[in-house]
This record gives C-alpha cells, structure tokens and sequence, in this order.
C-alpha cells in the first residue's frame, strides 16, 4: 500500500524498508530521500524499493569508482567488486592506450577508466554490449568525445582496425553457472537481464569466447583482464595460457574480487 506524500519521515520509511529485509535500511532511506525531486515521487521511489526493485534500478544511478553511474531498469547495476578491475586495468593503460570494454553494460568500467586516468593519460576508448538497454545507458555514461560505444556481439560490432592494436582488454563477462542463478538474490534474478549473468553450465562459456579471439585483436604485450571467482580463477587462468597469453591471478579480499589478467608475449 502506498504512502501518503505527507506522511514520509525518514524513521516510516526505514521501517518499511526493514519490514522487507533491507539490510541497510538506514542508508537506502537517506538516499531515497535525497535522490526524490517531489514527495509524490519519493512515495513511488519508496513503494518500487518495497516491491523488490533493485535500490540502483529505482534511483536511476549506481556508484561506481567514485561516479554515478546511469542505471535503467533492467540494465546490469555494476558491483563493487568491479571497481578492482578497473584499478589493475588503471595501472596497465599507458597515455594514450587503446582500450576495450567488452560485456561493457551500463559502461560503469568504461567511464571510470576515463575518469581514473583523466588528462593526463587520455585513452582511446572503444566499448560494446548485445544488450540494447544496457548500449543506451552506457552511452550516457561514456561521453560521445571520450569513447565509442558499440551493440553487439562480443568484438562482432567492433572496427575491425582496431585487430592488433588494443593495449588494455577488459571483460566483466557473465560468469554464474546456469544452475547457480536461482540461488542469487532476487533483485538480480528477477530484475537484472540473464544474458549478464547467465554463464553457462560452469559459468566460463563467455569468457571462453572472449579468449578465443582476445589474442587477434590485443597488440603485443596487450592484456587481457576478466573478471571471474577465485574458485574459476585457476581454470579461466589455464584457458588464458592455451591461447597463448601469459596469465596471472590477482585479488582483493576486500572486495571480494578476482581479476585473471593475460599478457600477449610481445613475440609469438
């Protein structure tokens, strides 16, 4: 039942978030509050949270590496945990770098590397997603004059003169195993797009088809960066190794994320 514009303090709207298992009620409800233009609006805002919509889906942004990030219902909201592979691609982009953001979604990853290596180390960037939804949002979020962002499948939309010349590959591919999707919890299951999150029966049939072209396109000494688990780690890092990148496996336990990053050998 809805709220009455009126009757929306802060303390009725933590207790109805609570009332529905929001762990962070607290937080929710401020931003809630401060993101509503209009009481009429901040009922409806608080009424679609109730109902079990993503917190990022009814704000309409996500923070992400220090951004907000435009997120249309229905698009992939980025996770905290990406934020670490931006900081290792971060540290492998050189000025002028040309940079691709495949499985780019909203463009969270994309904007950030923009973001994070500002004027000083400008990139070439190119970012691409099959889901049209999700090609609209990261066309908001990577500005026309920073980057280019392309629908399609994988490396199919992208230019083919970009083959050889890529520096930096980042790949926030799906990666949960089919079976495991409906132990997610249902804000992604029921609101985020299977195509983001389905990865097939071990979870590594799109990151496969990412290394099987990654080494055609990535310049020598380019890398490749996937995020995946620490539990797929050691396979995604064999896969790396059979198309002849160089792998190794980084971490954050912090943030509970691990980022496979493959260097094409400057000589083959």
């Amino acid at each position: 039942m809805s709220v009455s514009p009126s009757l929306l303090p802060l303390s009725a709207i933590v207790t109805r978030l609570r009332a529905v298992g929001c762990v962070f009620a607290e937080d929710e409800a401020r931003l809630l509050v401060t993101t509503a233009r209009t009481p009429d609006e901040l009922a409806t805002m608080v009424d679609r949270r109730v109902a079990g919509l993503p917190l990022e889906h009814v704000l309409g942004w996500a923070e992400f590496h220090g951004l907000r990030i435009a997120v249309d219902h229905g698009v992939f909201v980025p996770r905290r945990r990406t934020e670490y592979l931006v900081d290792q691609a971060v540290g492998l982009a050189r000025p002028g770098a040309v940079v691709v953001d495949l499985c780019c979604g909203s463009g969270a990853v994309g904007a950030a590397l923009i973001t994070a290596l500002g004027a000083d180390s400008p990139i070439e960037l190119y970012a691409a997603d099959i889901e049209p939804a999700a090609v609209r949002c990261a066309r908001r979020n990577i500005p026309a004059d920073k980057g280019r962002v392309y629908e399609g499948d994988l490396y199919e939309p992208l230019p083919a003169a970009l083959r050889g010349r890529v520096d930096v590959l980042v790949a926030n591919a799906p990666y949960v195993p089919t079976d495991a999707i409906r132990l997610l919890p249902p804000e992604a299951r029921d609101h985020e797009p299977r195509v983001a999150l389905d990865g097939g029966a071990d979870g590594l049939d799109v990151q496969r088809r990412v290394l099987a072209e990654a080494a055609q396109w990535l310049a020598p000494d380019g890398h490749l960066l996937i995020e995946t688990s620490e539990g797929q780690a050691p396979r995604t890092a064999d896969t790396f190794a059979r198309h002849g990148l160089i792998p190794r496996i980084a971490g954050c336990e912090e943030l509970g994320a691990t980022v496979v990053i493959g260097t094409r050998p400057a000589t083959v």
